[in-house]
């Protein structure tokens, strides 16, 4: 026969259970590509919807009632979204940096990711472009990427968005979309250039070989003269060309040297 206490402690459990053990939104799953954040749970889903998207590549803001930016990236497809809660010791800045380095070991290439009040105003992240209000919080509390997967899944694109409202509530918000038709030749942005190569002291272009591509060329010297403290290394089979190349694009040859690095394409280098 139970006891007095046993009954009391079981019933007490049972009454907490919904909020000890929280379940996901029903039907929901994780994206293959983006591993899920520890203890965190599924709070809004979207299955694959086939639409277009328009993802800037810039600040944000409205004027006229319109959403403004410098670029974007353009596709339509199947497109699927998820929004995590994270477990109240866990931050948004720390979610999100375990998601991008795990795209990034992945192969992925990020085209532009920026960091609170440069990405522009939560609000508009939130509402007009990811469509979630779950996910307005404080601008200088946010990040977002967008970055292409690696082949062969090279026509998807995956973007992240972090917050932490106000109430210290904290989401990472991810989504895939499986373009129709080959993605057009969207390259990074010489800001997100100079954030790669600052949290990892290294940039990779496995892709770039033979002689400097002009385009590359002026987003690759626009991103290090964006910190012209900066010196770096030129690593490749053609190393010597780029690293003209890029003087001849208005970067001082002092903050360049030819690396010796065995690498495909052309990798740079944080001299420090």
């Amino acid at each position: 026969m139970s006891r007095p206490k046993d009954v009391i402690r079981t019933l007490g459990l049972c009454c907490l259970s919904p909020l000890v053990f929280a379940a996901d939104v029903p039907g929901s799953q994780d994206l293959e590509a983006v591993e899920r954040p520890i203890d965190a749970k599924i709070v809004d889903y979207r299955p694959a919807e086939n639409k277009e998207r328009i993802y800037p590549m810039g600040a944000i803001r409205k004027i006229s009632g319109k959403l403004r930016y410098d670029g974007q990236a353009t596709a339509r497809g199947p497109v699927t979204g998820l929004t995590y809660e994270l477990p109240a010791e866990h931050s948004s800045s720390d979610a999100f940096k375990a998601a991008r380095e795990a795209l990034q070991k992945q192969g992925a290439q990020l085209l532009f990711w920026c960091k609170a009040r440069d990405c522009g105003e939560s609000s508009l992240w939130a509402n007009d472009v990811l469509g979630n209000a779950k996910l307005v919080g404080a601008d200088v509390q946010q990040e977002f990427l967008l970055s292409r997967l690696a082949a062969p899944q090279d026509n998807s694109l995956v973007a992240l968005y972090g917050i932490t409202r106000g109430n210290r509530r904290a989401y990472l918000h991810v989504e895939q979309l499986d373009a129709s038709t080959p993605l057009a030749d969207v390259r990074p942005t010489s800001a997100t250039l100079l954030r790669v190569l600052k949290s990892t002291d290294t940039l990779d272009f496995p892709e770039l070989s033979g002689e400097p591509d002009p385009v590359w060329l002026t987003l690759i010297s626009r991103g290090l003269n964006l910190d012209t403290s900066l010196r770096v290394s030129v690593s490749g089979a053609d190393a010597e060309a780029w690293r003209k190349g890029l003087v001849g694009k208005g970067v001082r040859e002092a903050r360049l040297e030819t690396g010796t690095a065995e690498t495909k394409g052309l990798h740079l280098q944080v001299i420090r």
